[in-house]
């Protein structure tokens, strides 16, 4: 049988052997002293990339955009975000159970962030009747919105008004290098719309593990004694950080070919490619379990993200042959 195909997620991608060499030959020490040099290469790196003072490497994106949105919202107040967001659907309730902090969401058209409908659910600071919202929280690019990069202006227009309404803005950047490569918009840019942004390296890039958290520099010394206090303290850990160092030298750039393998498998799949916008492909109207049980048999992985829905995530690990099988395989059972 022919090597696995594995599309579930971008996240399944094993170290290249650079990657291991660079984490192997990695100058390290404690770094819950703060005296881990490529940890601290790499915070300084992500901070600069995005425009912010400081940064802060963590063991997960949860970790990071949990920590990020209690830098901005007291316990008791409201985050207000998408109603299919990632810290709402798949972190496991943990600003409440952790911090205290309430949540309120907002079902928008694919995860599409309009601005205009969230500002209009804001609830105001000075009214004790009501749960203040003190931060909003934006993911880009979206996951359960199939990779959609959210429009610029939008995120403008949100961050031009939180200045004056005394509203922090979160940015969940897991995929924040996809939808910078697909829009052609800096990551700078993408930083500077946002207080605080948790970005990740174990998907796109290719690491086995890691998140960066950036803000200010006040922000992120906070967020240093949180990490500690949720046993994120980590000692020599430059070994990890070395690899995400690696994957930004070497593995960013290229992200442009995962998006190109996605619009490939939407045109032979009868998807619309104009719905493509990353590394996603979504199927919908299926029989997600059979399609995905007869795909496993062949050799494909999928991920059924509902009953009647399929997800294709294209990465560093699935080559130009690998979709080409992918397409064979899904094409023949989604066309019995």
């Amino acid at each position: 049988m022919a090597e696995l195909v594995d599309l579930r997620s971008d996240t399944v991608t094993k170290p290249s052997p650079g990657m291991r060499r660079a984490m192997a030959e990695a100058e390290v020490g404690d770094d819950v002293y703060a005296e881990d040099p490529t940890v601290r290469a790499l915070e300084e790196r992500t901070a600069g990339l995005f425009g912010h003072e400081a940064a802060l490497f963590v063991p997960s994106g949860t970790m990071g955009n949990q920590i990020g949105m209690r830098l901005v919202c007291e316990p008791g107040q409201e985050v207000l975000c998408d109603a299919d967001a990632h810290v709402v659907t798949y972190e496991m309730g943990a600003a409440a159970a952790v911090f205290g902090i309430s949540t309120r969401t907002v079902v928008s058209p694919g995860g599409r962030l309009d601005a205009d409908q969230l500002i209009a659910q804001v609830r105001p600071k000075d009214n004790w009747h009501l749960t203040a919202t003190a931060a909003i929280a934006v993911e880009n690019s979206h996951n359960r919105g199939g990779g959609l990069v959210q429009p610029l202006g939008e995120l403008q227009k949100l961050w031009d008004w939180s200045r004056k309404a005394d509203v922090a803005v979160h940015l969940d950047g897991a995929r924040i290098w996809n939808a910078s490569v697909a829009s052609g918009v800096p990551l700078s840019t993408y930083g500077r719309l946002a207080d605080t942004a948790s970005v990740c390296f174990s998907k796109g890039l290719g690491t086995p593990v890691g998140s960066v958290l950036v803000g200010s520099a006040e922000r992120i010394a906070t967020a240093r004694l949180w990490r500690k206090r949720l046993g994120g303290g980590m000692r020599q850990v430059g070994v990890l950080a070395a690899a995400c160092l690696y994957g930004l030298d070497h593995h960013l750039d290229r992200l442009a070919e995962d998006h190109e393998h996605a619009q490939l498998l939407a045109k032979r799949l009868g998807v619309d490619p104009s719905s493509v916008e990353t590394n996603m492909v979504v199927l919908d109207g299926v029989e997600a379990s059979l399609v995905a049980e007869a795909a496993k048999a062949r050799g494909v992985l999928v991920s059924q993200v509902s009953a009647h829905r399929i997800r294709l995530v294209t990465h560093l690990d699935v080559d130009r042959g690998a979709i080409d099988r992918a397409a064979d395989v899904l094409s023949e059972i989604l066309n019995r």
